[in-house]
């Protein structure tokens, strides 16, 4: 089967910082053809010049020259490798606090969640902890949609773990727990000791496991079940950029999460309410016939210049139930990380899909239990750390967005303050804005 021929699958890498992500995507991706030998020839050497011969997968994953001088990775690069089965793109989610952001806009993009855990002592108990990253990453996850996971025991080959089931199964049973709160069923997870530096149980069985009867990783990956995209809703496709590009004018850039965009068709974007006919759409540099959902394109428009759309517009079909600017829209809300109370009145930073706004919390109506959706309490005064409530909130600025039913990649959303994650919503309702006569 060629790649055009396979299903594309976007999967997200999340783990605490340390976790070994950048290494073993990185090495996975090489074994899996998706980098030439002579590239990987190149970063050895580079990264032996610098003194860091160990970081050479991990530098498969970082472009960005400034990065790589600073000897961190957190470049979000996509990436591609194919397996017998799938064709797969892999959004790296740096496990950096201020990477959250972009984590909320990479795993709303994911149909799968490798979670990385790193197995040596202190480290394992480090990223699960509190104020590890761990468990942020995999109630996000969760709560932004990400229904499939595979949990990667990491560096299973280093001398304080020296490929020990007891560890593993030790890391298993605290993991499973931990995930069964957020939301997963640990029975349909598969736990793999691996070695992302040297490959173990990666693409072939390791002989230094031979207490481990699971799949490698990459039969793991080709068990995922596809995901069903949503061709036949109407298009929803965020910006993520607009471009002018010489001789052929303004190109907004974003993935197509419903629906299908073909050159000819007449679209409107939200919520500017300027509608425009679709010249060409391309991918990879190349024109396609059409765009259906997980494609990441670039569309050329007819008459609109760069200062009339933006990143965090939608792009929808005029003839289709066309997107439109909300006035306000009422949310389940998860507090997940604040410090103190939050009242009426709260104005933190919503993202939702590649929208970056601002939102006043009009009204908290009621706090929910988590997992019934009923509500405890109507009318609270305050809500803090670990609850759950139904609020209405008022954007400060024109935004478009969805409920989490009819189009989930743009009803779901991270409140941001203080430079970090704060909560996490999904949208239950819109009132959009009365069509100016």
């Amino acid at each position: 089967m060629s790649k055009k021929d396979k299903v594309h699958i976007n999967l997200v890498v999340i783990g605490h910082v340390d976790s070994g992500k950048s290494t073993s995507t990185g090495h996975l991706i090489y074994k899996c053809g998706g980098i030439d030998k002579r590239t990987i020839e190149k970063f050895e050497k580079e990264a032996a010049d610098m003194g860091k011969a160990s970081f050479k997968y991990a530098w498969v994953m970082d472009k960005l020259k400034s990065e790589r001088e600073r000897g961190i990775t957190i470049d979000i690069s996509l990436w591609q490798f194919e397996t017998p089965k799938y064709h797969f793109t892999i959004i790296d989610a740096p496990g950096h606090r201020d990477f959250i952001k972009n984590m909320i806009t990479g795993t709303s993009q994911a149909d799968c969640a490798i979670l990385m855990i790193a197995s040596p002592q202190g480290e394992f108990e480090a990223g699960i902890s509190k104020e590890g990253q761990t468990r942020e990453h995999a109630l996000l996850a969760f709560t932004l949609g990400v229904k499939q996971m595979i949990v990667c025991c990491n560096k299973m080959d280093e001398k304080t773990v020296n490929f020990s089931e007891e560890r593993y199964l030790e890391i298993k049973k605290e993991v499973s727990e931990f995930l069964k709160k957020v939301g997963y069923k640990p029975d349909t997870i598969n736990f793999i000791p691996i070695s992302g530096w040297n490959g173990d149980n990666m693409l072939e069985r390791s002989t230094n496991t031979p207490w481990y009867k699971g799949p490698t990783l990459i039969e793991a990956l080709d068990k995922i079940e596809p995901p069903k995209r949503p061709t036949e809703k109407p298009l929803r496709l965020p910006l993520q950029d607009v471009y002018k590009i010489g001789g052929i004018g303004t190109v907004p850039v974003g993935r197509v999460e419903t629906g299908i965009l073909k050159p000819g068709m007449k679209v409107s974007f939200a919520p500017a309410n300027v509608e425009t006919e679709v010249k060409s759409v391309e991918m990879h540099h190349e024109s396609i016939p059409e765009a259906i959902p997980g494609d990441n394109v670039g569309f050329n428009v007819k008459g609109l210049s760069v200062k009339d759309i933006k990143r965090g517009y939608v792009c929808g079909d005029s003839k289709n139930d066309p997107p439109k600017e909300v006035e306000t829209f009422d949310a389940q809300v998860i507090i997940m990380n604040h410090p103190g109370q939050i009242e009426n009145g709260y104005t933190p930073v919503l993202d939702c899909h590649t929208a970056h706004i601002a939102c006043k919390f009009q009204e908290i109506k009621a706090k929910i239990d988590r997992r019934t959706g009923k509500a405890t309490e109507e009318e609270p005064k305050f809500v803090k750390n670990g609850d759950s409530a139904l609020i209405t909130l008022k954007p400060t600025k024109p935004m478009c967005c969805e409920t989490f039913t009819e189009y989930p990649p743009l009803g779901r959303f991270a409140v941001r303050d203080m430079k970090q994650t704060v909560a996490v919503g999904v949208i239950k309702a819109t009132k959009r804005v009365e069509a100016k006569k």
